[in-house]
């Protein structure tokens, strides 16, 4: 094994998988780190699972010395609550784990969503001064607040989508701004994932009731104009060497039965399907990596980003390629949109896994 960053080449690479979390997300979350610790290489790696709960309660369990399949209710069982004790407070918790954490080499924080993609983690992370996979503060911050995200894209040259920033209920989009937005728009939680909260609003009388469910996960709201065409995502990965490569576009097609790449189209099967790579023009597959690679940049980021775009070309063939998410920790089971691309691409889960890694233990 080579040694990184001061770890031993003798032993193994002790791996904390930080995953759950109070978001929304926790869910997305648990299925996701089942995944990661499912394929990470125990000839490698020493996992450690650490499962934040939704009330905020921090568990440090135990691997799995099995070689059973990790679903997520295995994972569950590998972190329970400590039987025969009080329920321990998040801040005692906490305490608890990072006394933990602080020992491991570094830390994959399988979270998504508010707490865990926001930046959050990160801090607490770069406080006990342990590596980690992905994203920095400020990066993480960034682009998981999408009105933040969009002017900083907006500022670097890129297409975004035109929008309304609601930062409390009782604000409305007037009648100027429906006039220039058009409908349909799309409400959207600013800091929300896995599409929770989103809706699609076909007629202004719609619009009041699509706004209090975007309000009720988060404290600021995006009214957006839809934006025609192709939702293709790129996966962008930052490699050991510090090179920042694309892997091929991801086209999604959802069923009928679906508006929009909603919650149920993401997670339930048979509602959508990914086409890798997307059947588009080469000469559209680079502007696509280009963009994916300057959005990238521009926000700071290191390790990973999914950046999902819509493409639109008009009767007169002018492209236009907008964008419209970008997921510092994107979806990871092994179905998940990014491991897929990279999947088509020749790199395996697994070798996936051991990319960040090493990519987060560089010097």
């Amino acid at each position: 094994m080579q040694s990184v960053s001061g770890v031993r080449p003798d032993r193994a690479i002790r791996v904390a998988v930080v995953f759950g979390g109070r978001s929304t997300e926790y869910d997305v979350s648990c299925r996701s780190a089942a995944s990661m610790v499912q394929f990470l290489d125990r000839r490698r790696y020493e996992v450690l699972p650490v499962r934040i709960t939704p009330a905020g309660v921090w568990l440090v369990g135990a691997d799995k010395q099995s070689e059973e399949q990790i679903d997520v209710a295995t994972l569950l069982a590998m972190t329970p609550e400590p039987a025969g004790t009080p329920a321990r407070t998040p801040v005692v918790s906490m305490a608890e784990a990072l006394e933990q954490l602080s020992s491991v080499d570094v830390v994959v924080p399988c979270l998504h969503g508010t707490y865990g993609e926001d930046g959050t983690i990160q801090s607490v992370l770069e406080w006990i001064g342990v590596p980690y996979v992905g994203s920095g503060v400020l990066a993480s911050a960034a682009s998981m607040d999408k009105e933040f995200t969009k002017k900083i894209l907006a500022a670097e040259g890129l297409t975004v989508a035109d929008g309304v920033v609601l930062r409390r209920p009782s604000e409305v989009v007037g009648d100027a701004d429906r006039n220039r937005l058009g409908l349909p728009v799309f409400v959207k939680p600013a800091s929300g994932g896995s599409s929770i909260g989103v809706s699609r609003v076909d007629d202004w009388a719609d619009l009041d009731t699509a706004v209090a469910a975007a309000f009720s996960s988060d404290t600021k709201v995006l009214v957006e104009a839809a934006v025609p065409g192709r939702e293709i995502d790129l996966g962008v990965l930052e490699l050991p060497d510090g090179r920042v490569v694309t892997g091929p576009s991801l086209e999604i097609q959802i069923s009928k039965d679906h508006q929009f790449f909603d919650y149920d189209a993401k997670y339930v099967g048979g509602t959508s399907t990914f086409v890798i790579p997307a059947d588009i023009d080469p000469t559209i597959a680079d502007h696509l990596a280009d963009a994916a690679v300057r959005t990238f940049r521009a926000l700071g980021c290191a390790g990973l980003l999914r950046v999902d775009f819509f493409v639109h070309a008009d009767p007169d063939g002018q492209l236009t390629v907008t964008v419209n998410e970008v997921n510092t920790m994107p979806g990871f089971t092994a179905v998940s949109q990014f491991p897929q691309i990279w999947q088509v691409a020749g790199t395996a889960y697994p070798d996936l896994l051991d990319l960040m890694i090493m990519t987060a233990l560089r010097p």
